[in-house]
């Protein structure tokens, strides 16, 4: 092969190479962010399940209550 067939080879390679390295780039990005964005979503949701619970807790408790005020006798027994 020639000079010429091998600097043209070569600078298709280069170029390949650049483009590659552009969407790998871009790709780590999408992936990092995306990572960001599922751990602030993680933590919602633990915020959300520990708030759901607490309101079951107090829900269970003011149920509790209500159900020995119904067990009392009335006051005119």
């Amino acid at each position: 092969m020639q000079d010429h067939d091998w600097l043209a080879r070569l600078e298709g390679l280069e170029s390949r190479i650049a483009y590659q390295e552009h969407w790998l780039d871009t790709l780590d990005q999408a992936v990092a962010a995306q990572e960001t964005r599922l751990a602030a979503l993680e933590r919602m949701s633990e915020l959300m399940q520990a708030r759901l619970r607490q309101q079951q807790h107090a829900l269970n408790d003011s149920q509790g209550d209500q159900a020995s005020l119904d067990d009392e006798r009335p006051p005119h027994y």
